[in-house]
């Protein structure tokens, strides 16, 4: 599968003339290891470390982690779920390229290497690049530089985070969508009325066209004049479609979404966390063999 290609890869930036240090691989203990504190990524799925722990139980670590000095030991630049996965795995050591680099490139290295994978959300997303600004003075140019899109695609997933929290959170969890979210971005000036359109939003599953469709009413008539939508609101989840869920990822081994829309139709999303998890997922629902 071929990946994005971003404005400066990771081949560039560990091994090209911005990090000039040696590519050796050596061995170090898993104690010794800490996290990142610039890793984008908020949230890693146990189910998806499981799946890699059995991995690497069965043909160890294939790709080094990327390090740097950090004490007496290393922090984490490029790895975390390798780390991770080998301490279920009960592993005692594991393969590092160790790097110095600064606190701007290692937050520039973890971001990369996630876009790479498909592995963020855009919430993840707009604050890794939104701490590239706000803390290494990064223009949101210099950011689209840095990851391959361009200033305007930077401006509109930073704009995300004008939402309240838990319109961010809503996104984050995926029971809205990116899109949702800048359909929502038109009432950030009217809070009270943007809590209104987001929870019907969400409690009746519309879709993007809908939502963007009921923002613009909301804007031009007050709440009593607007038609009533023919949806039923969805209050709590259903326990049906919840157990369902729950089946699929024990046999899928993957975190899996299902998202009912009105009409009785709806769909399901399974999640993945790189190129190897989308294979597997792949061969086991529609084998070679059997096409």
């Amino acid at each position: 599968m071929q990946k994005r290609r971003l404005g400066r890869g990771l081949s560039q930036l560990i091994s090209g003339n911005g990090l000039a240090q040696s590519r050796a691989v050596i061995e170090v203990a898993v104690e010794r290891l800490q996290p990142n504190p610039y890793q984008p990524r908020e949230d890693m799925s146990a189910e998806s470390l499981a799946e890699l722990a059995e991995s690497i139980q069965a043909q160890g670590i294939l790709q080094p982690l990327v390090v740097r000095p950090a004490g007496e030991g290393y922090e984490i630049i490029i790895g975390e779920r390798r780390w991770r996965a080998a301490q279920q795995s009960e592993l005692e050591t594991v393969p590092c390229i160790v790097q110095e680099v600064t606190n701007e490139q290692a937050l520039e290295l973890a971001l990369i290497e996630n876009l790479q994978r498909d592995d963020l959300t855009c919430i993840e997303e707009a604050r890794a690049y939104q701490r590239l600004i706000d803390e290494f003075g990064f223009s949101q140019e210099q950011v689209g530089d840095r990851v391959g899109k361009s200033r305007s695609a930077v401006a509109n997933t930073v704009r995300l985070l004008q939402l309240p929290e838990e319109m961010q959170i809503s996104i984050h969890k995926g029971r809205i969508s990116e899109g949702h979210g800048r359909a929502l971005l038109a009432l950030v000036n009217e809070p009270d009325l943007l809590m209104k359109v987001w929870r019907e939003v969400e409690g009746k599953g519309l879709s993007v066209r809908e939502a963007e469709a009921l923002v613009r009413e909301s804007k031009e008539r007050p709440e009593g004049e607007r038609k009533e939508r023919p949806v039923k609101e969805l209050a709590e989840p259903d326990p049906h479609l919840v157990a369902i869920a729950e089946r699929l990822q024990e046999v899928l081994a993957t975190r899996v979404s299902i998202r009912p829309k009105p009409e009785g139709q709806g769909t399901i999303v399974l999640h993945y966390h790189d190129d190897e998890e989308l294979a597997r997922l792949a061969e086991f629902i529609a084998p070679e063999e059997g096409i």
